[in-house]
């Protein structure tokens, strides 16, 4: 099931009296209108250098509506005739007073944003001025966002698709319209306060290029009314390939702006129609069970430094999956281990390592009742805090199968050994939360035959674009740290918009228990990707998966995500500055894991196409305490 967009738009090319075209919208089911800021009736000409801009009347009064009404129930629209970049020199000066102009009566009306054309890939000026508005710091005026109304495809890509005697992505992509969004935005240095208004055209590019948008900060999909069909009960309907594009937006929550004559019985019936599109829109699982926490930055947990609190160990047990399967792991562990002949004389000894309030042994506790097998218990865990949960429950619960130990495991002497060790010590990048240092320690209690649950994960990256990501940690506010320090954190985020540039690939494995004779958990790789289109690169996702017991496994991994589970969120591993990419680019990632006697920490630098600085070295901004 999908979402609701945020809200409908309807665009009036003009609007002599905005009061009725906001009511008419209104009675249609639309939220605002979409109106050019200048009057219809007094447009200004665009070639008459004989009015000043500030003397020429253009605009209604701002007594038209009132300030909540402009604020809104209105988007403006910049004049259409401006061209910033123009070789025309009077012709550009003058859309360079008219855009200013236009910007700050905007402001005036206390709006929230304006919606400008984007026509063309070359917008140098553009870009120049629109930057210099957005973060000028003596131009306080205008401190809201402008957004690009850029169409899917171009007039010269739908003709050369047409075409056989244009060689393959040759003028199709010089004028492929992201890349004049891709042009602007590196320009304004991917600055949020502008983001697209999306064009959906009749004819649609390929799937990989229209999956570069799921990257982009798309705050308005603008439909034309000439897109709809009409279905056999007399109501608009869509092509197949536009609903599939559009219920990939519908992941995340947008506006929708519907622009054109009505060519049904009423314009109701597209915001019927596109309300039940996003809404019969089928999310994927690692997407649905994240709604509510989309792209927003957190610092990863260090549990084994730091105390969790009671929210933190509540939230995690109401995942409906994850205990699930960890009791399914013990169940056939036990089933495997203890042979039927066995079940009155076999106790089997299950140490829960990192109980925390419990879940874990509770679901051992529920799998040895399942499988008829006889067990004892140790509930290890060193928060003082949990530990009372734990001993009530023995109380309450448990009884005397559970000893409960107040003790670090790394420290404790265990009293006799055990035949599965059972932990729930893994992070967003599987070893993040130090589960390899935890169970290299504890596994000193294992039995020579005994079993570790989970007994292997495996950490995954991928490069990505995602300038909402880059820009969440651009935007972090901490003090007195260097500039770089943010970027050399990683942090745990539901990404939905992101674009994922290449296909991931695995990093790291940890295997317990680790029979090695030298145990030296430091890894290094070298990774090496292949752009799948043009595009940019602003950081890297890291997943893992994990397999607790032979074929009983968990994974955010996309792919093969565990439905149902919101346990673990993905990793963002940022870089300093974005990377442009064309198609078939080498990305090279290297990443080191490194250790000293009291943290770990990670290290990472890209080496190709271009290369960066070796982010956190030394953990100078991010470790992860022992």
């Amino acid at each position: 099931m999908g979402r609701k967009p945020r809200s409908f738009g309807l665009d009036f090319p003009a609007a002599a009296n905005i009061s009725n075209a906001i009511n008419t919208a209104a009675d249609c089911g639309f939220g605002f209108v979409s109106v050019p800021l200048a009057h219809p009736m007094l447009r200004r000409c665009a070639n008459d250098q004989s009015v000043p801009v500030e003397k020429s009347k253009w605009m209604r009064t701002d007594l038209v509506l009132s300030a909540n009404d402009w604020q809104v129930r209105v988007i403006p629209k910049i004049s259409s005739w401006l061209e910033l970049d123009s070789p025309n020199e009077g012709f550009r000066k003058r859309s360079e007073e008219v855009f200013h102009q236009e910007l700050a009566f905007a402001h005036h009306l206390g709006i929230k944003a304006v919606l400008m054309d984007l026509r063309r890939r070359h917008n140098v000026n553009l870009a120049r001025h629109l930057l210099s508005r957005l973060t000028s710091e003596n131009s306080s005026y205008f401190r809201d966002e402008v957004w690009l109304q850029i169409p899917t495809t171009s007039r010269k890509m739908n003709t050369a698709s047409c075409r056989n005697d244009v060689p393959e992505d040759d003028d199709e992509d010089k004028d492929d319209p992201w890349h004049w969004w891709d042009d602007l935005r590196l320009l304004c240095s991917s600055t949020m306060r502008i983001k697209v208004a999306l064009e959906v055209t009749a004819d649609l590019p390929s799937e990989e290029k229209l999956s570069r948008w799921y990257g982009e900060p798309i705050e308005v999909l603008v439909i034309p009314t000439s897109l709809f069909f009409t279905n056999k009960a007399g109501y608009p309907t869509l092509s197949k390939a536009h609903q599939r594009f559009i219920q990939k937006c519908a992941a995340r929550e947008m506006t929708v702006l519907v622009t054109g004559g009505n060519r049904h019985a009423s314009l109701r019936h597209y915001v019927q129609y596109m309300n039940h599109l996003f809404q019969s829109a089928e999310l994927p699982p690692h997407i649905q069970c994240n709604l509510g926490f989309e792209d927003n930055l957190q610092v990863p947990l260090q549990p084994l430094a730091d105390h969790l609190e009671s929210f933190t160990y509540e939230t995690f047990e109401k995942d409906p999956v994850k205990y699930t399967e960890y009791g399914n792991a013990v169940y056939q562990a036990l089933l495997d281990r203890v042979p039927e002949a066995e079940i009155e004389t076999n106790t089997q000894v299950i140490m829960v390592v990192g109980a925390g309030r419990g879940p874990l042994v509770t679901q051992t506790i529920h799998a040895a009742k399942k499988a008829n097998r006889k067990i004892r218990v140790y509930a290890v865990e060193k928060n003082p805090n949990a530990v009372v949960t734990l001993m009530d429950l023995k109380k309450v619960s448990w009884g005397d199968i559970v000893k409960v130990v107040h003790c670090d495991m790394r420290k404790w002497k265990a009293p006799e050994k055990c035949d599965i060790l059972v932990s729930e010590l893994l992070g967003s990048f599987g070893d993040n939360e130090l589960s390899p240092e935890c169970l290299d320690g504890a596994q000193v209690f294992l039995k020579d035959d005994g079993i570790s649950i989970p007994e292997s994960y495996r950490s995954y990256v991928q490069p990505i674009m995602s300038m909402r990501l880059y820009n969440e940690t651009r935007e972090l506010k901490i003090c007195d740290k260097p500039y770089y320090y943010k970027f050399e954190q990683t942090y745990v985020v539901a990404q939905t918009n992101s674009y994922w540039i290449a296909p991931r690939q695995q990093l790291f494995e940890f295997i317990h228990p680790n029979r090695s004779e030298v145990v030296d958990n430091t890894r290094y790789k070298r990774l090496k990707f292949v752009a799948s289109e043009d595009s940019t690169l602003y950081g890297f996702t890291g997943y893992f998966d994990t397999t607790l017991y032979k074929d009983i496994t968990l994974s955010i991994v996309p792919d093969t995500y565990s439905r149902g589970m919101f346990s673990w969120f993905p990793l963002y591993i940022p870089i300093m500055e974005p990377m442009s990419l064309k198609k078939g680019d080498p990305i090279e990632l290297l990443f080191w894991r490194r250790r000293d006697q009291t943290k770990v920490w990670y290290e990472w630098c890209v080496q190709r196409p271009l290369t960066t600085g070796i982010h956190n070295i030394n953990g100078r901004s991010s470790t992860i305490g022992l």
